[in-house]
């Protein structure tokens, strides 16, 4: 059981990997910090998701905002701040970065409109990548990351392999683990650790969008050597144990988190 002044700071915590890393950590005894951003249609939902982080014991502090926003960035912080002045001792300890949100269109048609465009590619990697980076960088000035924090940041096989319509999410993906690499060395010497988490194919509501997306999930399957998909309280079952002190000396790395799907994805 974690302190009960310890906090982990989800971005991307209303679906998918997010929430069921904040039910994780929740039971670890974390409170939870989280971003979403939904529509007003969805409040019901987050109600409930808030409701039952505080059943578990954690104390909650949500934000519905674009977590890729600068000046929301600025704002949100600022109310982290003033929060943690009412509490005893708090210490942000977890940093996830599990933003899904990118274009989802060819590099490549016969109709301009049909490409993906500039504004599309600029949007996807500053959603999906740089935001890790500027909140990373705000978080450290502003003194909030405690000694022997944990920062991860979902990936996913797009980085290193190319996928119909995705070509600027594996942009994206590839830059994310760069970056990952950059902060756990330049944070070492502040005992701050850093790793990408590169879970196998997850049936998730922003991998839903992917074009054959049913025909993956099913290839994932018949070629993970446990012979089921990946599921979201996969990851936060690992990354719930990755959050101990004791695991300090593992920092810059690409985790994988898939049932080792990757070892037999291209073999008959």
């Amino acid at each position: 059981m974690e302190n009960k002044n310890h906090y982990a700071l989800i971005l991307g915590v209303s679906s998918g990997f997010g929430k069921e890393i904040a039910n994780e950590l929740a039971l670890k005894g974390f409170n939870i910090i989280g971003v979403h951003f939904d529509l007003a249609s969805a409040r019901k939902h987050i109600e409930e998701q808030i409701a039952h982080l505080t059943s578990l014991g954690a104390k909650t502090l949500f934000f519905n905002a674009n977590a890729a926003d600068d000046n929301k960035r600025i704002e949100m912080i600022e109310s982290i701040k003033d929060y943690f002045k009412n509490q005893e001792n708090p210490k942000l300890r977890v940093l996830i970065h599990s933003l899904a949100f990118g274009a989802i269109k060819p590099f490549f048609a016969k109709n301009r409109d049909d490409m993906v465009n500039k504004k599309q590619i600029e949007m996807t990697m500053d959603v999906m990548a740089n935001s890790l980076v500027y909140w990373t960088q705000d978080l450290f000035l502003e003194g909030l990351l405690a000694e022997n924090s944990r920062i991860f940041a979902m990936t996913s096989i797009g980085s290193s392999r190319a996928m119909i319509n995705y070509g600027a999410i594996s942009a994206a993906k590839a830059a994310i683990e760069a970056y990952i690499r950059q902060i756990a060395v330049e944070l070492a010497p502040y005992r701050i650790t850093a790793n990408a988490i590169l879970a196998g194919l997850t049936d998730t509501p922003a991998a839903r969008k992917i074009p054959g997306f049913e025909k993956m999930l099913y290839h994932a399957k018949e070629h993970n050597p446990f012979k089921r998909n990946t599921v979201p309280q996969d990851v936060a079952k690992a990354i719930s144990l990755l959050v101990s002190e004791d695991f300090y000396w593992i920092t810059g790395q690409v985790i994988g988190v898939d049932g080792g799907e990757n070892i037999l994805n291209f073999m008959g």
